[in-house]
């Protein structure tokens, strides 16, 4: 059994964690309300222009955009998105596996490269063969959840977009955590570019619109707009995702430490009354040889 002062001891050491667990606790659920707010008012509208976008791009001739048309996959680029911070549980750790199983199988074929926005899989990936390739791909990305708006993510949509249009990529895809709600993030993988039509079982996704100006004309103004706003989306999701993941992995911590106190002062106890019991043999001890 343990000296009563190694029980003390870590005692006071969980003791301490717990408070600082609860206190991250409370941090991660002020955040998430925020988070959460922010990304519910920003899917209805990013699901719609989504939506219209798709159908436009269908209805296009393959040569008319350049965002839109398909064409042979050499080169992938998979955009990871994780936190800068751990203490999250799983959250980081599902995002990565799920981009290293889609290099490996899916894109084993083709020569794929890792953008990382979060300094979690940047620190993975950079023990990978997958690297980052190209002096114009965007720089810095573990900032943009310092200060997350929508002004700060735009230009890196635009260099991902410009590096596309050069033709140094055929495919990119955004691997990120979607918010559900606290205890749950679902990591999700979209399509970036090119921008395609979706397939809608028993029904076409295409609809018909009237035009004004043109529809090549705002599709091309149409398409910088979604793309920025869905790498903003995905942005806020894993922002929200990573604060519900944090309190749920603190707040489990939290109970461990209380049945972990919990033990130890039984033990403490149990320990303590120990050597209550021998000081009182020995006392007894010593009277007796006394008396003899």
């Amino acid at each position: 059994m343990a000296s009563l002062k190694e029980v003390r001891n870590r005692i006071t050491s969980i003791s301490s964690t717990q408070q600082i667990t609860s206190a991250m606790k409370m941090v991660s659920a002020a955040k998430l309300r925020r988070a959460q707010e922010a990304i519910t008012q920003m899917r209805p509208y990013a699901k719609k222009l989504r939506e219209i976008l798709e159908n436009l791009s269908a209805s296009l001739d393959s040569n008319d955009g350049t965002f839109s048309k398909e064409r042979p996959v050499k080169n992938v680029l998979l955009i990871v998105v994780t936190s800068n911070r751990g203490l999250a549980g799983a959250f980081n750790a599902n995002i990565i596996k799920r981009a290293v199983a889609l290099a490996k199988n899916e894109y084993k074929a083709y020569n794929v490269t890792v953008l990382c926005i979060g300094k979690k899989g940047n620190d993975f990936f950079r023990r990978t063969e997958f690297k980052i390739i190209g002096s114009d791909m965007p720089r810095k990305l573990n900032e943009l959840f310092d200060k997350l708006t929508y002004d700060n993510v735009a230009p890196v949509a635009e260099k991902i977009m410009e590096v596309y249009a050069k033709g140094e990529f055929d495919k990119i895809d955004i691997i990120y955590n979607q918010f559900k709600n606290a205890a749950v993030q679902i990591p999700t993988v979209e399509q970036f570019l090119p921008v395609v039509a979706t397939k809608t079982e028993g029904k076409s996704s295409k609809v018909d619109y009237i035009f004004e100006p043109s529809k090549e004309e705002i599709v091309k103004d149409l398409i910088p707009r979604s793309l920025k706003t869905q790498i903003y989306k995905a942005l806020l999701d894993s922002h929200a995702a990573e604060h519900g993941a944090r309190m749920t992995a603190m707040h489990k911590a939290t109970d461990n430490a209380k049945d972990l106190l919990r033990e130890l002062k039984l033990s403490y106890n149990k320990a303590r009354q120990a050597s209550i019991t021998n000081e009182i043999l020995e006392i007894v001890g010593g009277a007796e040889a006394l008396n003899g």
